[in-house]
């Protein structure tokens, strides 16, 4: 049975390797990308993306951490044919804000709703 140490030991990895990627990420470097996912065991040789450039810049997109960057890799992902991708990336960020906003209508003010009544 697994302990709780090691789920928080797992939270730590986690996090420290989410540090590490966005360290690598903010270089801008698809081979340096490629060389961390590699020695991490994320990636496997056989399983390298095709487009590795394309990678790292929807990774980055996709990286709260890498807000600062998101303008950037839009207009990479843009430029380079990955229009499709780079506005779901901007898409799926902007839903959060805007999903609290857009709930319709007001719920009834004494919380019921309107029942059909069987007979």
């Amino acid at each position: 049975m697994p302990s709780a140490n090691n789920d928080n030991d797992d939270a730590v990895d986690k996090a420290a390797f989410r540090r590490q990627l966005d360290a690598t990420l903010r270089q801008r470097d698809a081979e340096a990308l490629r060389q961390f996912l590699l020695e991490s065991g994320q990636w496997q040789e056989d399983t390298i993306p095709a487009d590795v450039p394309a990678a790292m810049w929807m990774m980055i997109l996709a990286s709260p951490a890498l807000s600062d960057l998101h303008s950037e890799a839009q207009s990479w992902l843009r430029s380079h044919g990955h229009t499709q991708e780079a506005e779901l990336l901007a898409g799926r960020k902007k839903s959060g804000a805007s999903s609290k906003r857009s709930g319709g209508g007001r719920a009834p003010k004494d919380g019921n709703h309107r029942q059909s009544k069987r007979t």
